[in-house]
């Protein structure tokens, strides 16, 4: 009876020290995040909630960019070349521009892959094809035309994600390349970085099993290295501005899970890693959260709402808490 009373008696206090230590590892709940995110093969683009629920959608064709602005308006495309900016409150749309028809495009094929709104109000648009940067107003006057240095345009694989940095220059990821080049305003080459193939032969495809080096995006990080995701390279790798690989997440390294075609990258206040993992099959989470331990810290699985080209994200808020 006494041990039956001392037993009781410490499970009590296990369950009171787990509820006071409810943050920690042995006791936290599933982190929560809210983010927006896009699939294809769905033709929906959609913010999730922290509870797992669709807040709010709109329908999509194809897409590869796609941003949550300051004002809490999206911006996004329809198709290759619509760009459109919608207040999720209202559904009101507030802002289009199609590139297949502004500033000297018509009559041309053209495919926008990626588009940034900026500080000083002006939208930067990446159009493959014309092999252009453009900085546009919101009448769509171009303010300034930058010519990316690409040989052969090809529509549909001239560029990934582009993204205007600190420094004023242009980070680009060139996909049919397999290299991101970091230009100047003026289109002068000033970084550039050829993605390796580790030492193993092409084979097509968009799957696990298919190897590459169609880079999707890179992010300067504030150490000065560049963060690239190597799409059908199945990897993310750091890279010092001397070219040098730091740190490296390969296909495999996560338990129980593979990576196919790598595609967005966001790096959280935390310091935590998140990634696209597109192409990869209804076995394996279209979103992944990792610290630098390789550790997964949260992920996204959900083939009901959105299918296997679930190809951008970005995480709006963390535990309640919204990301600036």
């Amino acid at each position: 009876m006494n041990f039956r009373l001392f037993s009781l008696k410490h499970i009590s206090s296990a369950v009171v020290m787990c509820l006071l230590l409810v943050g920690t590892l042995a006791c936290a709940a599933e982190p929560r995040r809210s983010f927006l995110t896009a699939d294809s093969s769905k033709q929906l683009i959609a913010i999730v909630g922290e509870d797992g629920q669709l807040k709010w959608t709109h329908r999509i064709g194809p897409l590869h960019d796609l941003h949550r602005l300051p004002n809490g308006n999206i911006l996004f495309q329809t198709d290759w070349t619509k760009l459109i900016e919608i207040d999720p409150k209202s559904g009101e749309t507030v802002w289009t521009y199609d590139s297949a028809m502004k500033n000297g495009n018509q009559g041309q094929r053209i495919e926008v892959h990626a588009f940034q709104r900026l500080a000083n109000g002006l939208t930067m648009i990446a159009e493959s094809g014309a092999a252009r940067i453009l900085e546009v107003d919101a009448q769509g006057k171009a303010i300034h035309n930058m010519s990316m240095q690409i040989e052969k345009p090809v529509p549909h694989q001239d560029t990934r994600l582009v993204r205007k940095i600190k420094n004023g220059n242009y980070l680009v990821c060139h996909e049919n390349k397999g290299a991101v080049y970091e230009y100047s305003p003026e289109g002068k080459v000033v970084w550039s970085y050829d993605v390796p193939l580790f030492n193993k032969p092409r084979k097509p495809g968009h799957g696990v099993d298919a190897h590459g080096n169609q880079c999707f995006a890179a992010l300067r990080l504030k150490n000065g290295n560049t963060l690239i995701s190597t799409g059908n390279g199945h990897r993310v790798i750091e890279v010092t501005p001397g070219k040098d690989i730091v740190w490296a997440l390969d296909q495999n390294e996560l338990s129980g899970i593979q990576l196919a075609w790598v595609t967005t990258l966001q790096v959280l206040p935390s310091g935590n890693i998140v990634l696209g993992n597109c192409h990869a099959g209804p076995k394996n989470p279209q979103i992944i959260e990792i610290n630098r331990a390789k550790q997964v810290v949260w992920k996204f699985h959900d083939f009901k709402n959105f299918g296997n080209s679930l190809t951008n994200t970005q995480i709006l808020t963390v535990d309640g808490q919204a990301i600036r």
